[in-house]
């Protein structure tokens, strides 16, 4: 089996999706719902777990919400008001249902289900040590280490235990948690991760974007704070801050390529941000040429801002096929390479004899751009200069995202200068790391930057406990198996 998607293994991958309702007739069908906004952010699974006011239930599934999640047998099993829900990719860990979330585990003080998007960077220390205590783990999951931590933890109800696990942990988490005695949502006090809060009538909603309130009619209320803790249940809404305050650092990252460009994110429209970068790459790295080409469908917003700062017509060199499906059966090595056409088809009639500015929004193995560039030579393009709407990507991310290991990371290993040779482009050019935050419409603090930009700078908001005690050998296990 190969992926379709040719360009697919070449893209930081965002690990999940998190969706979690409170006061819902048939709440497993909201979730599922906001699941198909969210799948985006993960691909290989998906679960939900319910609670009908006595018991909980859960269905998780491999493969996509639709397939699992619109079928009566599987939607009739999960019964309740209360429900989470999950979407998930795996990298180098295992794809197995062990690790499909929302994981669910019976407690002394009764049932407890997780939902996790993000990483915990000392996973694999805590793990060791609940491991001496005497805690089996069931999944290769960093998400698994806060279950323990909360069955462990001597304090007193199910909101003080898990305060109490998060304390002893590091790194990137946006969590829905549901116990009987309500749904809590949380961030980890720098708000790498993102969460949004909303409304449906007297329903609490929560979810990684905006998106997934919007295709269920509900109304965004808020993000949930860097360091809070709502806890939702039939005596109303009620938030907690028990982490020390320190300045937020959420992922830049969902700005540039994660999010649904459809999604508000801080505040922000993705789509207009997204044109924002585009703008300033063009005013920073300006070139002669007939058309701007976006890489489809992720290049759009940035090559359309490029398109509108430059005075560069905007066309469609690229076309993309939507109705093959991620896996296809390769009869042959012979044929192979074809799977790069299968999503993807130059528009020859449009590029041949032009000189093109193809934008796409990152570089990581640089496997994608070598073929998106042969692929308009063999259009007949006379010139292919590419533009990449954010800084190159240099670093491994340890909070939740799908990065190749450092010496994998083209960037990392040469100038644009050798990249653009590698690549075969004409020219290569980034946009900066002030442009990208000019697009945001800030300025970068160096000295304290206003949100995680690690993969582009190696700046790290946090310690890196698991890297630190194994330099250059991080359990991507772990890391990887959400």
């Amino acid at each position: 089996m190969l992926t379709t998607n040719p360009f697919d293994d070449d893209k930081l991958r965002e690990e999940c999706g998190i969706f979690g309702i409170w006061g819902a007739e048939n709440a497993a069908s909201f979730v599922a719902l906001g699941l198909h906004a969210l799948q985006h952010r993960g691909q290989e699974a998906a679960g939900i777990t319910v609670f009908d006011g006595k018991h909980f239930h859960s269905h998780r599934a491999m493969g996509h919400v639709a397939g699992n999640f619109d079928r009566d047998d599987v939607m009739r099993k999960l019964p309740g008001r209360t429900a989470i829900g999950h979407v998930r990719y795996s990298t180098t860990g295992e794809t197995a249902l062990r690790n499909v979330q929302p994981l669910f585990a019976d407690l002394a003080q009764g049932g407890f289900a997780v939902a996790h998007n993000g990483n915990l960077s000392n996973a694999m220390k805590l793990r060791r040590t609940l491991n001496r205590r005497g805690s089996i783990f069931q999944s290769t999951g960093d998400t698994e280490v806060i279950i323990h931590l909360v069955a462990t933890s001597d304090r007193g109800n199910n909101l003080d235990k898990l305060t109490d696990a998060l304390k002893q942990v590091e790194g990137a988490y946006s969590l829905v948690v549901l116990t009987d005695e309500g749904l809590v949502a949380c961030r980890d006090p720098l708000g790498i991760r993102p969460l949004v809060m909303g409304k449906l009538g007297e329903a609490t909603i929560f979810a990684s974007e905006t998106v997934a309130l919007d295709v269920i009619g509900a109304s965004y209320l808020r993000d949930v704070e860097p360091g809070e803790l709502v806890l939702v249940n039939d005596t109303g809404i009620r938030s907690y801050r028990p982490f020390e305050k320190v300045a937020p650092r959420p992922c830049i990252f969902e700005h540039v390529y994660f999010s649904r460009p459809d999604s508000i994110a801080e505040g922000q429209s993705v789509y207009e941000v997204r044109k924002n970068i585009g703008a300033e790459l063009a005013r920073e790295a300006p070139v002669e040429a007939d058309y701007v080409v976006p890489v489809p469908d992720s290049g759009v917003p940035a090559a359309l801002g490029y398109s509108q700062a430059s005075a560069i017509p905007f066309e469609l060199g690229i076309i993309r096929s939507h109705y093959v499906g991620r896996t296809f059966i390769q009869p042959s090595q012979e044929v192979r390479h074809l799977g790069v056409k299968l999503k993807h088809n130059a528009n020859s009639a449009l590029v041949r004899g032009k000189r093109i500015v193809l934008v796409d929004d990152s570089i990581v193995r640089g496997t994608t751009s070598v073929k998106l560039v042969q692929m308009m030579r063999d259009a007949g393009a006379r010139e292919v200069h590419m533009r990449i709407a954010s800084p190159p990507t240099t670093h491994s991310c340890f909070y939740g995202v799908d990065t190749p290991e450092r010496a994998k990371l083209l960037a990392a290993q040469m100038s644009v200068a050798a990249m653009a040779d590698y690549i075969n482009a004409d020219s290569l050019a980034f946009i900066s790391i002030e442009g990208l935050y000019r697009a945001l419409g800030e300025e970068r603090d160096n000295n304290q930057p206003q949100r995680c930009d690690a993969c582009f700078t190696g700046n790290y908001p946090t310690s890196l406990t698991d890297l630190t005690e194994k330099e250059g050998a991080p359990s991507l296990s772990l890391v990887a198996s959400r």
